[in-house]
């Protein structure tokens, strides 16, 4: 997955009206506002409301789903290969949000104050906060593309990391 291709995604989705988040590395490389390594995916959050809307602007696009791990994720691909890792989400009126796990009794949080936006090659994109990164990337041995990106987040935002 380039930059040009989250653009790309980025941009069907607006156009379909649908609300929507970039995490992962891309998430951090967007807070950062440039690439900082290479990618092999692309991890969105979206409202499970909105999943008939963004499942047909991605369709038009040539994605089709290739796994599916609801209510937790799922992810699409196209014919080159390109995926998307979708992970639905629900809102209460106060902002926040709950993504379901494996372990049905520990539902993933997302505080309102989660979502942001970041910069990626020019263009304003929503993503998810830094803090909600370091969240995300704990409870687990770290690949080295974790260790990448929690450095970026250090660098950038000077928040502690657990690794």
């Amino acid at each position: 997955m380039e930059a040009d291709d989250v653009l790309s995604v980025v941009d069907l989705l607006r156009r379909a009206g649908t609300d929507f988040w970039v995490g992962g590395g891309w998430g951090i490389d967007t807070l950062i506002g440039r690439q900082s390594r290479d990618h092999r995916d692309l991890d969105l959050m979206h409202r499970l409301e909105q999943e008939p809307a963004v499942l047909a602007a991605l369709g038009t696009a040539g994605f089709v789903e290739t796994l599916d791990q609801r209510p937790v994720r799922f992810v699409l691909t196209d014919s080159t290969g390109r995926a998307i890792d979708l992970h639905p989400l629900v809102f209460a009126e106060d902002g926040s949000a709950l993504q379901s796990s494996f372990d049905t009794a520990s539902p993933f949080h997302y505080p309102s104050s989660s979502f942001v936006t970041g910069n990626l090659g020019g263009t304003v994109v929503p993503c998810l906060s830094a803090e909600q990164q370091v969240y995300f990337h704990q409870g687990y041995e770290p690949t080295d593309r974790d260790l990448a990106d929690m450095a970026q987040i250090r660098m950038a935002f000077g928040i502690a990391t657990h690794f």
